[in-house]
């Protein structure tokens, strides 16, 4: 069986790209505490990340490794790779975690 490294499970060149992401919150939250929260999660996931150009390829590869293993996966049934992916995205998106306001999605989007 071979082992699959975390360059091996992210995407490369051309498929790498910057992200925006959307908060959902609670209704009594105001627009200016959304954005705050935007600002510190997105704050959370670069710098857990190592950088902002990791976070939509990560989190593109966490999601086809949860659609391929579900939401709790076993880490035996995971290569070395997919289970470093898993545990980074998990890691960040908990650095990112607010009380109040949480991720609810996050879109890749290309610059332009």
């Amino acid at each position: 069986m071979a082992s699959a490294t975390s360059n091996d499970v992210l995407p490369q060149g051309s498929d790498v790209l910057n992200y925006s992401l959307t908060l959902y919150a609670f209704e009594d939250a105001t627009d200016q505490e959304r954005r705050d929260a935007e600002k510190r999660f997105r704050k959370a996931l670069d710098e857990t990340l190592g950088d902002a150009s990791l976070v939509a390829p990560v989190y593109a590869a966490y999601l086809k490794i949860v659609a391929t293993y579900g939401d709790a996966p076993s880490e035996d049934a995971l290569s070395a790779g997919e289970l470093e992916i898993f545990k980074q995205w998990q890691a960040a998106e908990s650095a990112g975690t607010d009380g109040r306001i949480w991720a609810e999605s996050l879109h890749g989007r290309s610059t332009v």
